[in-house]
């Protein structure tokens, strides 16, 4: 079982790029991938507002997420959200255990 959080950070002028450009810069990015039970943190901007950058971050489980959640990453990150006034919007999603029949819509 996988966690699935899609997290939709909005600013102005600009200040998501930024704070991606700084967490990627930084290293804060490359520690929060390397945290046991962590399998995708990636960011990406959505093509119809270029105010907003969504992150999909995606834990092993819920153990691994709330240990990322007590890490002194996260004051790091809360102290970079503030820098940047950025507003957050969060999605979550569980992996379902077995095998989804959609494969036979995808080309590969």
């Amino acid at each position: 079982m996988s966690l699935t959080v899609n997290l939709y950070y909005t600013g102005k002028n600009g200040s998501a790029q930024a704070f991606v450009k700084e967490m990627e810069e930084s290293g804060i990015a490359n520690r929060i991938r390397q945290e046991k039970g962590n399998e995708r943190y990636e960011y990406f901007q959505p093509l119809n507002d270029p105010e907003t950058v969504m992150l999909i971050d995606r834990w092993h489980d819920q153990q691994s997420l709330d240990a990322h959640h007590h890490s002194p990453m996260m004051q790091e990150l809360a102290k970079l959200r503030e820098k940047y006034d950025l507003h957050m919007k969060a999605e979550r999603y569980q992996s379902v255990d077995g095998e989804a029949n959609d494969e036979q819509y995808l080309r590969k």
